[in-house]
């Protein structure tokens, strides 16, 4: 079902430990090891000790010694690194493809066409935004003095990234930090530590000095909870749950960090009575089902405007049940499993209960056979379900499109703006006003129009309300690892001035 050859060759390349601290792998000291499961089969493929308080105490101490050096290089050098770093991503894109499919179930076309070439285009776009991080143009903006602002690098970031997608966002949190001159200890989820270890691994390879990236790989509520109350760390920048980011709010305050949240999601896909519907059944079925439905972005919600309804909910359930779920590393799967056992008893578990208050159209179960030792589920069609049920406004994470109806065009925006999240969503529609009022009306981060899911370095990822504050990717994301700092000269001479007149004003 997967690839032997290189399950052996991961354990041999990270047989020196699970924690990249200045430079090189060494193994955790928390006298407890962790696997990390193949979800496809539940086979062990990997084996580490995990990080204690004391690694991340040298992690945050090795990116502390580093950041001096690595902030005072030009941005031509840290550019340069970053343009070879992304060249040493490209040689060995097979090798983080196959990784992150092993480690997470991800189908391998997905790896291969969308995880790893994103990561690789992030790192170039980040390699050339490195020569473009500015302040304002100075002037003179009181009397005769001259002011204008630096851009400058905060220090040690402290970040943890989630099992969803470790390897890009991994380098969502890695590269904007670095390029700005910072360094930074991530620590990614437990389930998934492989890919970015390796990427770590080839930041140095690619000349990155030692300590300017390092991973703890560790329990959230130990190694996790003490990275983002150190002392040390200047800004903690957390991708996962809102309950979880919530919690890692509550640490950073302690400490009067900067925080940078991207929490959870439940896209609303809106579909309007003039929308081509053969495009939207796909861009719903792909938007809901891309990783399984383990996606903050993925679509969730389908509101369909009521002489749709039908049609959308008919064909939609025949294209979910043609869809090829199966081996990761077969070339005709489509869909992989989840990410564990207890996440897909949990997806499960929303579908079965919602069996009391919905219509499950397709899907529902865990498939038998070859696949019954794998984390699988069924790609799952739910209509009619009332707005205020569980399985419409909580995040299920899981292959799993709940579609309701709507009659007029507010009753459908207020609809999708109706849950606490708002990371995403799409239109449909063929009328440019009716999009247009969409995306402007729609509240959360990424609006598409007749399309769902795909993202550009370019362009900025975050959300409004419970989905978190801040932005990944684009220049936005590279300007929030920065610190603002006023800058100003006087230009008259120091002797011309008066300064007890100037600070005291006239006395006797």
């Amino acid at each position: 079902m997967h690839n032997p050859g290189h399950r052996f060759q991961a354990q041999d390349r990270l047989a020196d430990g699970a924690q990249y601290i200045g430079g090189r792998l060494t193994k955790g000291t928390s006298g407890r090891t962790h696997a990390v499961v193949n979800p496809a089969t539940g086979e062990e493929v990997y084996t580490y000790e995990l990080a204690s308080t004391a690694d991340v105490d040298a992690a945050v101490a090795a990116a502390h010694a580093a950041f001096p050096g690595w902030a005072a290089t030009t941005p031509g050098e840290r550019s340069d690194a970053l343009h070879r770093f992304a060249a040493v991503l490209a040689e060995r894109a097979e090798e983080f493809a196959q990784a992150e499919s092993l480690q997470c179930g991800k189908p391998l076309k997905l790896t291969r066409e969308f995880d790893v070439p994103g990561t690789i285009d992030n790192t170039a776009f980040f390699a050339g935004a490195a020569r473009h991080l500015q302040g304002q143009s100075a002037g003179e903006y009181s009397g005769d003095h001259t002011s204008y602002v630096r851009r400058e690098p905060i220090g040690v970031v402290g970040s943890i990234a989630p099992w969803n997608y470790p390897l890009q966002m991994a380098a969502w949190k890695i590269l904007p930090a670095v390029a700005a001159g910072n360094t930074i200890v991530l620590k990614p989820a437990e389930l998934t530590p492989l890919t970015s270890l390796l990427f770590a691994e080839a930041a140095t390879h690619a000349g990155i000095p030692d300590g300017v990236i390092n991973i703890v790989s560790g329990l959230g509520k130990e190694a996790g909870e003490h990275l983002v109350a150190h002392p040390d760390v200047v800004m903690t920048s957390f991708t996962g749950s809102t309950a979880v980011g919530k919690r890692v709010a509550e640490v950073a305050t302690s400490t009067v960090k900067r925080l940078h949240l991207e929490l959870g999601g439940k896209a609303p896909f809106l579909v309007f009575d003039d929308a081509d519907l053969e495009a939207a059944v796909n861009g719903a079925v792909a938007g809901s089902l891309i990783n399984t439905g383990q996606d903050c972005t993925a679509a969730t919600r389908a509101y369909v405007q009521r002489p749709l309804y039908e049609a959308f909910v008919e064909r939609t359930a025949t294209l979910m049940a043609s869809v090829r779920v199966g081996d990761p590393f077969a070339p005709g799967t489509d869909l992989g499993p989840l990410i564990s056992h207890a996440q897909r008893d949990r997806v499960a578990g929303f579908v079965d209960r919602a069996r009391g208050y919905a219509r499950v159209v397709t899907g529902g179960e865990a498939p038998q056979g070859d696949l019954k030792s794998g984390a699988y589920y069924a790609p799952t069609l739910v209509a009619d379900a009332a707005q205020d049920s569980e399985i419409v406004q909580a995040e299920i994470f899981g292959p799993v499109l709940v579609v309701l109806p709507f009659d007029t065009d507010d009753e459908g925006i207020a609809l999708a703006n109706d849950t606490p999240y708002g990371l995403a969503a799409s239109a449909w529609s063929r009328d440019v006003y009716r999009a247009n009022r969409a995306t402007r009306e729609i509240k959360a981060g990424c609006v598409w129009v007749n399309d769902h899911i795909p993202i550009i370095s370019e362009m900025p990822h975050g959300g409004y309300k419970a989905s978190g504050f801040g932005k990944d990717m684009s220049a936005y994301s590279f300007e929030e690892y920065t610190q603002v700092k006023h800058v100003m000269f006087d230009n008259t001479a120091v002797a011309e001035k008066d300064w007890h007149r100037t600070v005291f004003g006239d006395r006797p």
